[in-house]
């Protein structure tokens, strides 16, 4: 027999951080202590009262069914009054809102409900991997913007007017940026909205780091007319410290939210009741709550700043996010080999920047997501290999 993968397969690679995550655990499990600053997986628990909710909620048996693909409404209802206090947008939560099985499910979603075979959409480099590789998959063509440090890695319009934009449907966007950690800005958001408008493209922001080390959080949709060509992705993974529990959000025009609902509700079985009841409480939290986080979030911040400077790296103080993103000095390096280098030499993995496009060759990224304890240990293991060049 000689049975083939279908062509998607073959398109595609396995997510980088899948197959290193599988190098990792092979290390450690020949006994190598590897410190992991690669993924941004929150390793602090979420509010008390929301796994109060959920073994509370679990008790009940009739919570245990099936539920509808739309949603609880003390969900979407929730979304939306979070939506209004944070953001100052207002949103409909019966026909706007549409909760998710975490917002990388709405990449997909969204994806299959606007393009066909041929279509072209447009993805920033450097950016989120998974833009390219789930377009790829719906049989689009993948059309690259840059974004460049000296930009402020923001999108440069005028460029991208210049390209030929026959045949984009969407465009996709993600501030604050991952990974350059730049902040959101009202005039790219501005931009952004006039662009989609003028050429008919969909918009879909990615919003997921609004609340990390980011004082003034942002979203597309308050622009004036936003929600006539966009669509704002959120998470709970991130801002709530939930990245197992897989909880998103798709906001929209009542229209572009039924497309995705169509889709959806052909792949997915709706998601557990107590785990949305949980969720619904989670989005009650205050300011408290973020200054808790972001304040823990600081510190680590600072140690990952000692860590890019061990490692010669440059980088800009005033980024926001779960990373700190930083530039190689050292021209004749990579960052594949640098990275490379610390897992052999400091047991410590730190993402390469080749991995989000061929903007980010030159610098690496750390994810804030490990105890100071263990930072401070990468530091030293990180300050003993450089010195060893």
């Amino acid at each position: 027999m000689n049975i083939q993968p279908s062509q998607r397969v073959q398109q595609i690679k396995e997510y980088y951080f899948s197959t290193k995550l599988k190098e990792i655990a092979s290390m450690r499990s020949q006994g190598i202590d590897i410190i992991s600053l690669g993924i941004g997986g929150p390793d602090l628990p979420p509010p008390s009262s929301v796994t109060d909710v959920m073994s509370e909620a679990v008790k009940d048996p009739s919570n245990h069914g099936y539920q509808p693909h739309v949603g609880l409404m003390e969900l979407r209802e929730a979304f939306a009054r979070w939506y209004a206090k944070w953001y100052g947008v207002e949103v409909d939560p019966r026909t706007e809102i549409q909760p998710l099985i975490g917002s990388k499910e709405g990449v997909t979603h969204i994806s299959l409900a606007f393009l066909n075979p041929g279509d072209k959409v447009l993805i920033p480099d450097p950016g989120y991997p998974t833009y390219s590789s789930i377009s790829r998959m719906a049989g689009a063509e993948v059309i690259t913007y840059d974004l460049t440090e000296e930009g402020g890695w923001q999108p440069d319009f005028d460029a991208i007017e210049r390209l030929d934009l026959s045949g984009v449907k969407l465009m996709w966007l993600n501030y604050p940026h991952m990974p350059t950690g730049a902040k959101a800005r009202r005039e790219t958001f501005e931009k952004a909205i006039d662009f989609g408008r003028r050429h008919g493209i969909v918009i879909v922001h990615d919003n997921p780091y609004s609340f990390i080390l980011n004082p003034d959080p942002m979203s597309i949709l308050s622009v004036p007319g936003a929600k006539d060509i966009a669509i704002e992705l959120n998470s709970l993974s991130k801002s709530h410290n939930m990245p197992g529990w897989r909880v998103g959000v798709a906001i929209s025009n009542p229209t572009f939210i039924s497309w995705i609902l169509r889709i959806k509700s052909n792949i997915d079985s709706g998601q557990f009741k107590p785990l949305m009841l949980a969720a619904a409480k989670a989005l009650e939290e205050g300011k408290e709550w973020h200054d808790g986080l972001n304040k823990a979030y600081s510190s680590r911040r600072a140690i990952a700043e000692r860590i890019m400077t061990a490692l010669g790296c440059s980088f800009d103080p005033s980024q926001s996010g779960l990373f700190l993103w930083g530039r190689i000095t050292d021209p004749d390096v990579s960052s594949e080999q640098l990275a490379d280098r610390m897992l052999a030499e400091a047991r410590v993995f730190i993402t390469p920047g080749f991995i989000f496009g061929h903007n980010g060759d030159r610098y690496i990224r750390i994810s804030l997501c490990a105890p100071d304890d263990k930072l401070i240990e990468a530091l030293h293991r990180i300050e003993s290999a450089m010195q060893k060049q």
